[in-house]
């Protein structure tokens, strides 16, 4: 496959109302038999797996062979778990760029889309039996995209990252990724692919957590500007990336304004007010790492973080639901926070 991934500006309003727009769903559950993988006359695994997903329950007597993930995010976990072979599409290209070697692995996966989800059409046209996509709104037929009854007509089985599923959506945690792995590897009967995997995320959780052993807890706000517009995080995988990493958040998801949501915008005078040893902020490129930092820089020079120089930038798709890049941002917090 062969792909230009492009720099976009993912604007706090834009993901907030993308995931406002999910629709409600639960955490995933496996229960697969113990002699779940096999193989059939045609070569396909055989599985029997059944498991709850966003809501939505799931059965697998075979494993997928024409899998579609729905962002890079997605398609890099699927190639980690040596199911390269089986992605006949990629979508939302332009989000994050993939890895050179799981770029490599991609065979002749085709590029169903850029900035957005791919139309139902343009999707169907793959002929898919899998799609994995970070959250639901990869889902909405209003907006034109094929939805989960659309697909299940067609013959394809849908996957929400669990930390994408809306009713997760103030509660994810990074241990919601270990769950998507190991949902994954039962599907797929990657089952020892998914425990390497698991093995590897947990053993770097825990090396970062070292980095402030003996050391005070650092408080921290992860704030999104947007022109003159401050926004924080109160919940959400967000948020436990924070915890994960020692810190801990000058902002509570019990407090009123995170009622509806797990972002709101805030005051320049209730961020100095609140006045965090440091702060995380999501960026796009470098432009916009330098931007946000001239932003704190000219407007809130009285922040502890600031005047520290403590601002750890965070790319934005390590924030997203399901990545793999979520321990990436764990360890990048905790380095900026307690690696000197």
């Amino acid at each position: 496959m062969t792909t230009t991934a492009r720099p976009r500006r993912l604007s706090l309003a834009a993901i907030a109302g993308a995931s406002l727009l999910l629709t409600a769903c639960g955490t995933g559950v496996q229960d697969a038999s113990d002699d779940a993988a096999g193989a059939d006359d045609g070569g396909t695994a055989a599985v029997d797996v059944a498991l709850e997903n966003c809501g939505q329950e799931l059965e697998f007597e075979a494993a997928p062979q024409r899998a579609v993930g729905m962002s890079p995010a997605q398609t890099e976990l699927l190639v980690r778990l040596g199911l390269g072979d089986q992605v006949v599409g990629v979508a939302q290209t332009s989000s994050s760029e993939l890895p050179e070697d799981v770029s490599a692995q991609l065979g002749a996966a085709e590029e169903l889309s850029d900035d957005l989800p791919p139309s139902r059409e343009v999707l169907l046209q793959v002929e898919p039996d899998f799609v994995y996509a970070p959250t639901s709104y990869e889902f909405s037929a209003d907006q034109g995209f094929a939805s989960i009854e659309q697909l299940d007509e067609a013959g394809a089985a849908s996957y929400i990252a669990t930390g994408g599923c809306f009713e997760r959506r103030s509660e994810g945690t990074v241990e919601d990724l270990f769950t998507d792995i190991e949902n994954l590897g039962e599907i797929f009967a990657a089952e020892e692919a998914a425990e390497e995997l698991i093995e590897d995320g947990r053993e770097r959780l825990e090396d970062a957590a070292e980095l402030s052993e003996g050391a005070e807890p650092l408080t921290v706000a992860q704030v999104y500007v947007e022109g003159d517009t401050l926004s924080v995080v109160g919940g959400g995988v967000e948020y436990d990336i924070i915890a994960q990493a020692s810190g801990e958040n000058v902002f509570s998801p019990d407090e009123d304004q995170f009622d509806s949501f797990v972002f709101a915008q805030i005051s320049a005078e209730e961020l100095a007010s609140r006045d965090p040893e440091a702060i995380t902020f999501g960026v796009e490129d470098a432009a916009h790492e330098e931007a946000t930092r001239e932003y704190f820089a000219q407007n809130h020079p009285e922040v502890q973080a600031v005047q520290e120089d403590r601002l750890i930038p965070v790319p934005n798709h390590h924030l997203f639901p399901g990545s793999l890049q979520n321990i990436d941002a764990v360890e990048r917090v905790a380095e900026g926070l307690y690696g000197g």
